[in-house]
């Protein structure tokens, strides 16, 4: 739908009432503050935590996984064990005991070798059970502070969003009153400046957004109406105060 032909003065009153509807918009979020990013943040992290705690509980379950074979292997060569030491009674000569002799010594040292595999687990068991025990009580810590912080967040919401949803709907309609260029225009300007001011009245003879002094032949113009004025130091758009105090938002 094609904007209106507006006068120089209504389009400046469209751009002030905007930016009145947009620096009511930018307290909701003034207020909010840090907290919807927080939250967001501690979410990530808590979800890395879980990732965390999930990966040490099936490192935990290898590691005991690994124990229980090996104390199958020793079971395994004791058993050996008295298989050839049994033999070793009906042996027929010194071959064969030897033979023997050394099947027991190689049972022997799977068993030692066995046991130091499982001396080793215990000990990378118990530092991962360890570091399990850490992201648990890191989960718990940081679920308490998010919860605090969406309790905060939450509180905030039930009691702007009314009237958030509402400026959001009246900036809408504000903005389909205001030409593509000048939209534009105040747009990229708003958003080069934190206080998201682009449109400033002319304040004891200074620009109300970066105070440099406007000289009085220009701020003469500016009270004419008769074409959209910048400051030639910040580059926002410069409205006198009357015409500020003339428009009003709802």
């Amino acid at each position: 739908m094609p904007v209106k032909d507006y006068s120089v003065e209504e389009k400046l009153a469209n751009l002030v009432k905007l930016q009145k509807i947009d620096s009511k918009l930018d307290e909701f979020q003034i207020l909010k503050g840090e907290l919807p990013m927080e939250v967001n943040d501690l979410e990530d992290e808590i979800q890395g935590l879980h990732s965390r705690r999930t990966r040490i509980e099936e490192e935990i379950n290898g590691i005991t996984e690994f124990i229980e074979s090996k104390k199958t292997a020793i079971k395994d060569a004791e058993a050996q064990v008295k298989k050839y030491e049994k033999q070793s009674e009906n042996v027929k000569n010194n071959r064969e005991f030897e033979a023997i002799n050394k099947e027991i010594e190689m049972q022997q040292l799977e068993t030692k070798l066995a046991e130091k595999h499982i001396k080793d687990a215990n000990e990378e068991l118990a530092e991962k059970v360890r570091n399990l025990d850490n992201a648990k009580k890191q989960i718990a810590a940081k679920e308490g502070v998010l919860t605090h912080k969406k309790g905060e967040l939450e509180k905030i919401i039930a009691d702007t969003e009314k009237e958030e949803k509402h400026f959001s709907k009246v900036s809408t309609d504000a903005r389909a009153h205001i030409d593509e260029r000048l939209l534009y225009s105040y747009d990229r300007i708003r958003s080069s400046y934190r206080n998201g001011l682009a449109v400033v009245p002319v304040e004891r003879d200074a620009c109300g957004g970066c105070f440099n002094s406007i000289p009085p032949q220009k701020q003469s113009e500016i009270r004419q109406h008769k074409k959209v004025m910048v400051c030639e130091n910040c580059g926002r758009i410069l409205v006198d105060r009357d015409l500020v105090d003339s428009v009003e938002v709802k």
